[in-house]
């Protein structure tokens, strides 16, 4: 009877020891991939603030002002006045709209 008993608690110890290298062996695995997830999260915050800092500077005044001149070809000229003609439909919906 002791035999067997001394036996279970052998097994019991055995299963416990290697339960326990498991568990750490899953925690050490989980850490590493939280290190790598904060890490990722830093490198994206790092690119977020680079997108804002580019996003800013490419909305300056001047430089809208700039592509204006160049690519639309838009000047500042007070003296001269261009009027634009909708078509009777786009009016009509003006119209309709503007209405209460």
């Amino acid at each position: 009877m002791m035999a067997r008993l001394n036996f279970l608690l052998a097994l019991v110890l055995l299963l416990s020891c290697l339960w326990l290298v498991r568990s750490s062996y899953d925690a050490r695995r989980l850490f590493v991939e939280l290190e790598k997830a904060q890490s990722q999260s830093h490198e994206l915050q790092i690119d977020y603030e680079r997108l804002q800092l580019d996003k800013r500077a490419q909305a300056t005044p001047l430089r809208v002002e700039r592509l204006a001149r160049e690519k639309l070809r838009m000047f500042n000229n007070t003296g001269v006045t261009h009027y634009v003609s909708t078509s009777a439909s786009a009016a009509a919906v003006a119209a309709s709209g503007a209405q209460p």
